[in-house]
């Protein structure tokens, strides 16, 4: 029989395994302060404020606004969804009376390869962001890179380009296929 502080250690490890594998999965927005937050709701506000100005006024206003491509949203929630249906496969083995230590260990060891795979998508996103100026959608499974880019014209020379920025971020040779959406 398990003694009693034998129990109290496995369950607060356990907690503690839990919350950091949940800590881990969120989202990098959530991460940001609440000051960010307010002054998000403060500039709706006030846009909504200067809009009503601006009738008022008749001042001729120009507004920017930037809207991701609807297929790449559907990519990224279904393979947010994917994801998450295998990290709560991994976390119930984790938390399985009924599953062994090596069991368990791989388990861990899937979660922590997702989210190192998780953010490398990210990091190869924000890299043909800010080099080629193309909102993208990365998906890293195994040797092999899918990458989708938002533009009209299909650039065998950019399609290139992006492939070796891709392969930058690897140190074994990857499949990095490129594909052009409008």
């Amino acid at each position: 029989m398990i003694n009693k502080q034998s129990l109290w250690f496995l369950t607060l490890f356990s907690l503690i395994l839990v919350l950091s594998v949940y800590y881990i999965t969120m989202p990098n927005e959530l991460l940001l302060t609440n000051n960010g937050k307010s002054e998000k709701t403060s500039s709706v506000s006030s846009d909504a404020k200067d809009k009503k100005e601006n009738k008022e006024n008749n001042e001729d206003q120009t507004k920017v606004t930037i809207k991701e491509s609807e297929t790449l949203v559907t990519m990224r929630v279904t393979l947010e969804e994917e994801r998450e249906k295998q990290m709560t496969d991994l976390k119930t083995t984790l938390t399985s009376e009924a599953a062994t230590a090596s069991e368990k260990n791989d388990a861990y060891e899937q979660m922590k390869v997702m989210d190192e795979i998780k953010a490398k998508e990210s990091t190869i996103e924000k890299q043909i962001k800010d080099n080629f100026s193309l909102d993208s959608f990365v998906k890293i499974d195994g040797k092999n890179v899918k990458v989708v880019v938002v533009k009209k014209d299909h650039d065998s020379n950019l399609a290139n380009q992006i492939m070796k920025k891709v392969q930058e971020n690897f140190s074994e040779k990857v499949y990095t296929t490129v594909k052009f959406e409008k």
